[in-house]
């Protein structure tokens, strides 16, 4: 199995000097790309000069997250891509079990690691934590990760499990999967786009899974940090465009509407925190969703639709009002 560790960076020359040694440490006879978004901090000049091994592909603009990985993935040959954030410190053997795990179970198509906090290594970090998950109405979270609350990581997930969505911070995806699924949606742009390739992956007949034997450590928050508004912008509204697409239309239209009175009470929820700028974000997220409708509503998937997709029915209702923090006490549907 030839499998590719592909970097994907924009202006992120001080983090490839930390990070990259990890890499080319522990990544075995693994090829290691970095995929440049027009940079213009000298990333590029930067990788020639200290990782000569490191095989540098340059994207013409900066399309985002989405843009930039189907771009770059273009000129990688390889049988599973690992698509790895560029502020993840990676460990000893960290590929094996995502290897082995492939060979054992054919009909798997993505994996994750286990995601550790860099800052607080004995805790589960945002970005994936042990494997992702929505409820009835696709919010998402992980195991180890509700909301803003992390776990402490006492051995709880080391196991090997399927879970519903696996993090773009380090994914495991089957080239030929991921290019028949069209690669990432572009319209995205950023944050959510995994969530979305999963879920279709999924209507397809594959399975995604979570490898708690292999993990890595995490910084987060490097191109945008969970509390800015742009953030904000990107994930209401991209959760949108999954559900349009990725439901049977019924279902969808009813979950649209709920999520959307929930939206507005989110939105208040910002005003009385005096967070104005993530009210307006919101507001902002519903209007580009209803100008960008139609064309989501075009790339819907034509058959195969999970009847079962959730794994609880609100974890809003859990989280805020029950105040469940850990992922094993949820109730689960």
């Amino acid at each position: 199995m030839k499998i590719a560790v592909i970097i994907l960076n924009w202006n992120g020359k001080s983090l490839l000097e930390k990070f990259l040694p990890s890499v080319l440490a522990h990544s075995g006879d693994a090829d290691i790309y970095v995929v440049d978004n027009a940079s213009s901090d000298g990333s590029v000049e930067l990788v020639k000069e200290l990782f000569p091994s490191v095989q540098i592909i340059q994207n013409e603009v900066n399309g985002g997250f989405a843009k930039g990985y189907n771009d770059g993935l273009k000129h990688v040959n390889a049988d599973v891509y690992c698509l790895l954030n560029s502020d993840v410190e990676v460990t000893s053997e960290w590929i094996t079990p995502i290897e082995e795990t492939f060979l054992t179970f054919p009909e798997v198509a993505i994996i994750q690691p286990k995601i550790l906090d860099l800052k607080r290594r004995d805790h589960f970090e945002y970005a994936g934590a042990a494997g992702g998950f929505i409820d009835k109405l696709g919010y998402p979270f992980c195991r180890g990760r509700i909301f803003q609350a992390l776990e402490k990581d006492n051995g709880q997930y080391d196991d090997t499990t399927e879970v519903f969505w696996a993090t773009g911070a380090c994914m495991f995806i089957k080239s030929s999967v991921f290019w028949s699924l069209g690669g990432f949606d572009e319209d995205y742009f950023a944050h959510q786009e995994e969530v979305d390739l999963c879920w279709r992956a999924k209507n397809m007949g594959h399975k995604v899974f979570y490898v708690g034997k292999s993990h890595v450590f995490h910084l987060g928050g490097s191109t945008l940090d969970n509390m800015n508004p742009k953030k904000t912008f990107l994930n209401f509204r991209n959760s949108l465009y999954s559900i349009t697409k990725n439901l049977p239309r019924r279902k969808a239209t009813l979950i649209i509407l709920s999520r959307l009175l929930l939206d507005g009470i989110a939105a208040l929820r910002f005003i009385f925190q005096l967070r104005f700028l993530h009210c307006l974000a919101i507001l902002r997220a519903h209007v580009s969703f209803y100008v960008n409708f139609r064309k989501m509503y075009k790339k819907r998937e034509k058959a195969n639709f999970l009847i079962k997709y959730y794994l609880t029915t609100s974890i809003v209702w859990s989280h805020f009002v029950h105040h469940v923090n850990n992922f094993n006490i949820l109730v689960k549907d």
